[in-house]
């Protein structure tokens, strides 16, 4: 194995001097090492960890794999193949496993080398070994239904869609017949028999991994080797397009029967975790379907008594995340917490029904969001952080005192070499008299005697937080380098802050939330060093709503604005939006209702573009399906028929974010350019 080399940046410029800069620049932004964690070694001693980088010219990124100490040290780089390696295991042996181009390797155990155990043509995903060392489960793409080419094999050029019901396309991906399922295999002694892999969700037309987001936590094994636990939604079209009502299905290895096990409940079931003895299943509950940002329960059931327990019951937030102690007494989760993600612990009485808020307790504390739990070692929980300053990285946290101690480094040499902002907390009153916390975000090397023209940040979901992330798009550090004061309000509809808090939002998008925004941007601009005549508006998603709402509303605060992705239309929007179960909740129904929703007429953008005046950049990706194509075009054409200043940036090859860095590099030099032309001068 070959210890962690200085890093090298790629660049469009060979020339460019990454340790020259003193201000963070999109070309530095997407030189920076993405670190997401993996692992920790059987004995707990070592964390495993991929490192992300983007080659610009090549427009691509290679992801490595290293091994750091747990107990301090230099990081070692692991697989020997090209990049791209992920889903790390140990196997029963103790060898270190991992996917690669769709198949699992195995390293030596001097490293250096790696066999390949699995050849299978159309990849496996999601592996994972039973307790018991015997079985080896993993995740593969089957194709159950016929696509245009199987209907009409002869039409070899044609490029048609066949389409009987909805659910054809899902965020930014077409369905071509094909869906994930669930398989089990022998395994002795280093080799994987494929031969007699079983598919436990033979001829279904149902996905686990859930589609798009869900991952290795949508499938594990009973602490027996006796059950596999997956989630998944079993329905389709229609059904599928307007529910949340995910279930956990447990496989039974000897009968090879399965068992709905959360039937009861119609929301999101998720995340499956056996207490390592066995005796009890947690998991993360929502309770109402469609809604897709419910409170997310953390249910336990106790297989001797036959029980389930809500240990949130009396708990006013949602929880991210879970994960059993070894010796299983408690339960460790991530929750945000007052516009920071941090990692709390459940102890877990004897008697469930007896738990109380007394048995929660808040681990870790401070201006960071803990992003991920890898496992404990010793005393400490191995987790990833991050801040509004710094990317990712590994950290170890005490358990006892919540202090936390920072295992890998991948980019500290280019931010010690820049300046960067001051991050600053401040509470804001709103319209009804409540409390709204902002962050403000300073440029570096802020002079309070100094005017500096400002941002007021929208953030998405509208569910979503505005807490201590870490954008390689939105990215406060960056904004404020070019000069911006940011103002990032944590609005109505953002978790952290209390479940009536995050559901203000739905059916009222342009009502309390458009005052919350303005209440913050005023308020902040009270503040002698802030620019009143050069205020701007960005955001995307439910951000890009915003902007296009407030170009209607604003009343002349501001004066530019950045709408990427943003729903412009809730009729067209409810039209071609393939997660229909959203529009459902979020205002209330389909627009031919009788009566029809309120927020149709009363919170719809397209209704105030009469009253646009201000200059406008769009920007729109065209295989964003979440939030489809027509919606930046129409705010686009409307703009530029009413004669304001606008700019359409179209991403052809981009979804509902920006992936690649090309594109990723001309969305930032427009963004800014775009300011320079109408704020910051």
């Amino acid at each position: 194995m070959k210890k962690l080399l200085i890093l090298s940046f790629l660049t469009l410029n060979s020339s460019f001097l990454i340790f020259s800069q003193n201000i963070m620049t999109p070309e530095l932004l997407w030189q920076l090492g993405r670190v997401s964690g993996e692992c920790l070694s059987p004995d707990g001693k070592n964390v495993i960890y991929g490192v992300t980088y983007y080659n610009v010219e090549a427009n691509k990124g290679q992801r490595h794999l290293y091994s750091v100490p747990v107990a301090g040290g230099e990081p070692t780089q692991l697989a020997p193949t090209n990049g791209g390696e992920y889903n790390v295991q140990f196997s029963p042996e103790g060898k270190i496993e991992y996917i690669y181009k769709g198949n699992w390797y195995q390293l030596s155990a001097e490293g250096g080398n790696a066999s390949q155990l699995t050849h299978d043509t159309d990849g496996i995903d999601n592996v994972k070994y039973s307790p018991d060392g015997k079985w080896v489960l993993f995740t593969k793409n089957v194709k159950i239904d016929p696509s245009t080419t199987d209907l009409y094999p002869g039409m070899t050029k044609a490029h048609a869609r066949i389409i009987n019901d909805l659910m054809y396309r899902h965020w930014s991906t077409w369905e071509d017949g094909t869906y994930s399922h669930v398989f089990y295999a022998p395994y002795s002694a280093g080799h994987i028999d494929m031969s007699k892999a079983k598919d436990i969700m033979k001829g279904e037309r149902y996905y686990c991994p859930q589609q798009p987001e869900g991952g290795p936590e949508d499938v594990t094994w009973s602490p027996d080797s006796k059950t596999i636990a997956y989630v998944t939604k079993k329905k389709t079209g229609k059904e599928y397009a307007v529910s949340t009502n995910t279930d956990i299905y447990m496989y039974d290895m000897l009968s090879e029967s399965t068992k709905d096990f959360t039937q009861d409940n119609p929301g999101y079931d998720t995340h499956p975790v056996f207490s390592p003895d066995g005796s009890k299943i947690a998991w993360l509950s929502m309770a109402h379907d469609g809604y897709e940002s419910d409170k997310n329960r953390i249910m336990i059931y106790d297989f001797e008594t036959q029980t389930k327990y809500d240990l949130t019951k009396d708990w006013d937030e949602s929880a991210t995340l879970l994960k059993w102690s070894k010796d299983n007494s408690k339960l460790f989760f991530i929750e945000n917490a007052f516009g920071t993600d941090q990692l709390f612990e459940i102890t877990i009485p004897s008697n469930l029904s007896g738990i109380t808020n007394k048995n929660f307790r808040q681990i870790t504390s401070g201006d960071h969001d803990v992003t991920d739990m890898l496992g404990e070692s010793g005393n400490d929980m191995v987790v990833s952080r991050t801040d509004m300053n710094h990317a990712n990285e590994v950290y170890k946290v005490d358990l006892k005192t919540g202090d936390f101690t920072q295992l890998t480094f991948t980019n500290k040499k280019a931010y010690d070499n820049i300046h960067m902002g001051k991050i600053e907390k401040r509470w804001v009153k709103t319209t009804d008299n409540k409390k709204e916390l902002v962050w403000v975000i300073y440029p570096p090397d802020f002079d309070s005697t100094k005017k500096y023209p400002s941002l007021l940040y929208c953030q998405g979901g509208p569910q979503s937080t505005v807490s201590q992330f870490y954008s390689f798009r939105w990215n406060f550090q960056l904004m404020a380098a070019n000069g911006y004061i940011i103002v990032a309000p944590c609005r109505r509809g953002m978790p952290g802050f209390g479940t009536a808090w995050n559901a203000e939002i739905s059916r009222d998008w342009g009502g309390q939330p458009m005052r919350d925004y303005l209440s913050a941007i005023d308020s902040i601009s009270k503040l002698p060093y802030v620019d009143v005549n050069r205020r701007g508006a960005v955001g995307a998603s439910y951000g890009g709503y915003s902007i296009f709402f407030l170009a209607g509303i604003h009343d002349g605060r501001f004066k530019s604005f950045i709408a990427h992705d943003g729903v412009f239309d809730l009729e067209s929007m409810y039209g071609t939006t393939e997660e229909v179960w959203f529009p459902n909740w979020e205002t209330g129904g389909s627009y031919w209702q009788k009566p029809e929703p309120v927020d149709y007429q009363k919170f719809n953008p397209k209704n105030f573009v009469d009253k646009w005046t201000t200059p406008i950049l769009i920007i729109q990706g065209e295989q964003d399906f979440r939030v489809p194509v027509e919606q930046g075009l129409e705010a686009f054409q409307a703009a530029q028929l009413r004669g304001i200043k606008s700019r359409l940036l179209y991403l052809d090859e981009e979804c509902h974010w920006v992936l690649q860095p090309q594109d990723a590099l001309i969305w930032q030099h427009e963004f800014y350019k775009w300011l320079d032309e109408t704020l910051k001068n």
